[in-house]
């Protein structure tokens, strides 16, 4: 089992920056994909960027550009840094891990973009 700890969400005025921080940890052997994924409610969790263990990325259209994925694999940790943040990147943002044989989850913290 995998054990996901989030920190770094919180609320900012339209154009502000956030970083979002995830560390991993329990039988973290195998761990071959970290990523993030955001939520709002009534509507399907989404992918918002991932990072392969030997560094390929994968980016939502509509984060390119303004968000980097960052990952340090001897630490187990994955960071997201959200520039030029929008009203519609309020979510509630979720660490995934993936190993050959299952997923993981991180609890989710919150992103509200607002003025």
């Amino acid at each position: 089992q995998v054990r996901l700890v989030e920190s770094g969400g919180g609320s900012v005025h339209p154009g502000g920056s956030l970083r979002l921080s995830c560390a991993a940890s329990g039988s973290i052997g195998g761990i071959n994909l970290m990523g993030w994924y955001r939520q709002v409610p009534g509507k399907q969790r989404e992918l918002v960027a991932t990072m392969t263990t030997g560094g390929n990325t994968n980016y939502a259209d509509s984060v390119k550009g303004r968000f980097t994925i960052s990952r340090d694999n001897a630490k187990n940790t994955v960071d997201l840094q959200m520039n030029a943040l929008k009203p519609e990147d309020t979510a509630v943002y979720y660490c995934k891990t993936n190993t050959p044989w299952s997923s993981s989850w991180g609890q989710g913290t919150q992103v509200t973009v607002s003025s």
